[in-house]
């Protein structure tokens, strides 16, 4: 009989409390996640969601951070997720995508859409290799090319998400108008 892993996922979307930040921010560094220091505390601020093992153990952490990709010149979360090395043959990364694009839906559609949706850069290699189909089925991310480091770029669209206008969008640039920023975690006290 296969052995059975449960987890449970966990928002954190402008409501990350200091405790999981600063277990977030030991799991990277405990796991070698390339994120350390300020660039780590400061990433807390862009959490969306962890995922929790049977044990109560954080497996995986997902983040998005405000990007404008000159391909696409409109204002898009940039998706990054990490799961744990213990964590990584559970199938944790489609749940986590699936809840994160949930979170960050309802949250453009509550506020005027600030980001018009997800992009993905895919670093892992074996995903680029083993899901070729140009629109993957049930998250529904679209392939659009490679970015300027040669790895595969996908994108998915809120729904209701209307593009930005070429003068919003130079307002964004010319900083009258800011891009917008994903919300801020509390500081956290060392």
């Amino acid at each position: 009989m296969a052995e059975r892993h449960d987890h449970r996922l966990v928002t954190d979307w402008q409501q990350l409390d200091p405790a999981t930040g600063e277990a977030i921010l030991a799991f990277w560094l405990r796991e070698q996640a390339n994120v350390e220091g300020d660039e780590a505390r400061r990433r807390l601020g862009e959490v969306v969601a962890h995922v929790v093992d049977e044990d109560g153990k954080l497996a995986a952490v997902a983040t998005v951070a405000t990007k404008v990709l000159p391909r696409l010149g409109q204002p898009m979360y940039y998706y990054r997720c990490f799961v744990g090395n213990a964590w990584r043959s559970r199938k944790l990364v489609r749940p986590l995508l699936r809840h994160t694009q949930k979170v960050l839906e309802g949250y453009a559609r509550r506020n005027d859409y600030p980001c018009i949706g997800i992009l993905l850069e895919l670093e892992n290699a074996g995903f680029a290799d083993t899901l070729r189909w140009a629109c993957w089925p049930g998250v529904d991310f679209s392939y659009i090319g490679v970015s300027p480091r040669g790895l595969e770029l996908r994108v998915w669209y809120f729904r209701g998400a209307r593009l930005k206008t070429p003068a919003q969008m130079a307002q964004m640039r010319n900083g009258a108008v800011a891009v917008p920023e994903s919300p801020k975690a509390p500081l956290l006290q060392r």
